[in-house]
């Protein structure tokens, strides 16, 4: 099966070139993530995960997410790269987002700068952005990844994209 893959403009990057398996990077620009109308992230200190097919997931440090937003979830998945991921409920006001948060609190090999950081679904967010930039969820079941603008596909999850394994 063939997929029309989306060529990227100046300023863009398709996720058909980011690696397998997924490598993390600074994010220099801002990140703001605003939840029940409150800003509960602000920060320039992120984490961009890139995987082969996947819009970027962004991991937040810890000390960069408003005290008492995140309440420990029992969920618990494992990532055959970065290994076994935690989850949390996003909480503000009366509102709370179930599981809507995660982190890899001992990662495996190579994902030790995961350490200390969290990411969300952008979907139970008011509003999630990069750069100014609104990062709306990927499609499909591969929902972590944030799509902005600079960003092109397809991606994993859309209807006609091929599944990487």
């Amino acid at each position: 099966m063939h997929v029309h893959r989306v060529k990227p403009r100046p300023g863009q990057e398709s996720v058909w070139e980011y690696p397998r398996p997924p490598l993390v990077q600074n994010e220099d620009r801002v990140i703001e993530i605003v939840f029940c109308g409150s800003t509960i992230v602000r920060t320039n200190r992120a984490l961009r995960v890139l995987e082969t097919g996947h819009a970027p997931v962004y991991y937040i440090p810890m000390e960069d997410v408003r005290a008492g937003t995140l309440i420990p979830a029992d969920r618990v998945s494992y990532c055959e790269f970065k290994g076994e991921a935690r989850y949390y409920h996003v909480v503000a006001d009366d509102r709370r987002a179930q599981e809507a948060a995660w982190m890899y609190a001992k990662p495996r090999l190579g994902y030790e700068a995961l350490v200390g950081h969290v990411a969300f679904y952008p979907t139970p967010m008011d509003r999630c952005l990069v750069g100014g930039e609104i990062g709306r969820p990927q499609s499909g079941i591969f929902r972590g990844g944030w799509v902005t603008p600079d960003v092109v596909g397809p991606f994993i999850g859309d209807p006609g994209a091929l599944r990487v394994d």
